[in-house]
Formats: C-alpha cells, sequence, structure tokens
C-alpha cells in the first residue's frame, strides 16, 4: 500500500493523498521542500529530503485508505515510528493487544483526519481520565465536541399562547370504538 510518485532527479519517492492515486501529478520542487499539485490543488507536501533513493511519508495521506483496509496500521511503511500526540498513542497502545484494535484505531485517526487532531487528542484525554479506551467512546466525546449544541427554545408571543388548555376526553375515543366492538 504505497500511494508515491517519485521525483526523477533524486530518484526519492513522496507519498501524495489516496484521492490522487493513479493520476498524473505536478511536482514543484523548492530548495527545502516538494510540493505536488493535481488539478491545481495540494494532494502532498513535504520537506525536501537530499538523500537518494528514499520513500518520504505522510501517515495522515493514508488514513483514509484505513477505513478499508485497518490491518495496514500493523505492517503499513507509513505508520511505523509515528508521532501521535501522548494520549492518542496510549489508546493506540491499549488497542493494539484488543481482536478489534485497528479497526478502533481507524476510526478514531479518521476522525482526526476530518475534523483536527487537537479535538481528536483531547477526546482521548478525556475518555482515559473516565478509564474508556474504546473508540466508541471517544468518537461520541468528538460529536459532542464537533457538533452545535441544540438550539435554545423559545418562547411563543403573547399573540400566539394558549388561553385554554386542551381537554384529553378518552371516552369520546372510546365510544367510537364502542359500535365495533360489540358486532
Amino acid at each position: 500500500m504505497t500511494y508515491t510518485k517519485k521525483c526523477r532527479k533524486s530518484g526519492n519517492k513522496y507519498s501524495v493523498e489516496a484521492r490522487a492515486v493513479g493520476r498524473q501529478v505536478q511536482l514543484q520542487v523548492y530548495a527545502t521542500r516538494i510540493v505536488l499539485r493535481q488539478d491545481g490543488e495540494i494532494v502532498g507536501e513535504h520537506e525536501r529530503c537530499f538523500g537518494r533513493g528514499k520513500t518520504i511519508f505522510n501517515p495522515w495521506h493514508y488514513v483514509p485508505v484505513l477505513k478499508r483496509k485497518p490491518g495496514a496500521l500493523r505492517n503499513g511503511a507509513p505508520f511505523r515510528d509515528w508521532d501521535l500526540p501522548p494520549a492518542m498513542t496510549q489508546i493506540w497502545t491499549h488497542l493494539r493487544g484488543t481482536s478489534d484494535g485497528d479497526r478502533q484505531l481507524a476510526d478514531i485517526l479518521f476522525a482526526a483526519y476530518q475534523h483536527d487532531i487537537d479535538v481528536v487528542e483531547a477526546a482521548c484525554e478525556e475518555a482515559l481520565k473516565s478509564g474508556l479506551r474504546k473508540a466508541d467512546a471517544i468518537l461520541n466525546i468528538v460529536s459532542r465536541r464537533t457538533n452545535p449544541p441544540p438550539p435554545k427554545a423559545i418562547e411563543p408571543p403573547a399573540h400566539l399562547q394558549l388561553k385554554m388548555a386542551p381537554i384529553a376526553d378518552c371516552a369520546r375515543y372510546d365510544r367510537l370504538g364502542g359500535s365495533h366492538a360489540t358486532a
């Protein structure tokens, strides 16, 4: 699973976002960085590597693929030595030992990809303080932090307020069904 584009001059490979795979990109080489564009949009940006024959990964380029292939977290080159924030690393360490840990971690990483890594890191910290280490709990916290609260109830204007509360008359309903019940 490598989504890289090769720089012909140095022989180095640089990763691009998963959506750019299989299509041509424009490579812009600067003194200190490499920018890869597709249809004018940046699909990869890396610090320039002056060695030869190296592969430079940005693990975030591969996160959307993890939704389909969560097992890549265990053996995928982009994820080796990935430096995640402390609470996320602690969750990752715990989930590695569970049967569906790869899938759960992929869900957490995808939330960080969609929202913001700081929001997910804070959610992981909150979950750890509560003794929770499952993706569902962390994603619930993320959802609460990213979704706006429900709107406050408004009071109707005085001219729209009820003057007499409706009275429930269940006997009326009984009379409707009474003729069919005896037949």
